[in-house]
């Protein structure tokens, strides 16, 4: 099989993604001054790594404190076509992780819920509303100990 093409970034971009992964709202100027490039060069380098699909930014919020007090990751055991599933289960607004998996499990989704009775609903209404799925496993989180995002530029 042959190789991946991954697109080189030099340590000009990644130390300019360094920096907006630290603040997402960093002034293209303040970037500049960091990285020894002017206001429009770090614009043009941003733009330039958007519109590659590279990066991409966004506001992250904390569920907790927006009223979702129930988080789990959902295993799923299917049959049939797994991309497909995967496909129909991407397009509900609860679910805001899907991916395919090789293991016990075919498909992992991750929910963000308001309580238990809401990741009941989803349980039921959603997923296993689906004839090919098979069997789920909930792994409900009791407790965020880490989370970041800056594993783009190791």
């Amino acid at each position: 099989m042959p190789e991946a093409s991954h697109p080189h970034l030099d340590s000009t971009a990644k130390r300019i993604i360094e920096l907006l992964q630290a603040d997402g709202r960093s002034s293209y100027a303040s970037i500049g001054k960091e990285v020894g490039l002017s206001e429009a060069a770090v614009r043009n380098r941003v733009q330039k790594l958007s519109e590659s699909g590279l990066l991409q930014i966004v506001a992250v919020t904390d569920p907790l404190k927006l009223g979702f007090a129930r988080q789990a990751l959902i295993g799923i055991r299917c049959t049939g076509d797994t991309e497909e599933l995967a496909t129909a289960l991407a397009g509900n607004p609860e679910i805001d992780y899907v991916v395919l998996t090789a293991g016990s499990f075919d498909i992992l989704i991750e929910v963000v819920c308001e309580d238990d009775d809401h990741l009941l609903s989803i349980l039921n209404r959603t997923v296993r509303k689906h004839p090919e799925v098979t069997g789920t496993e909930t792994l409900v989180y009791l407790k965020l100990v880490k989370q970041q995002y800056n594993w783009g530029t190791r």
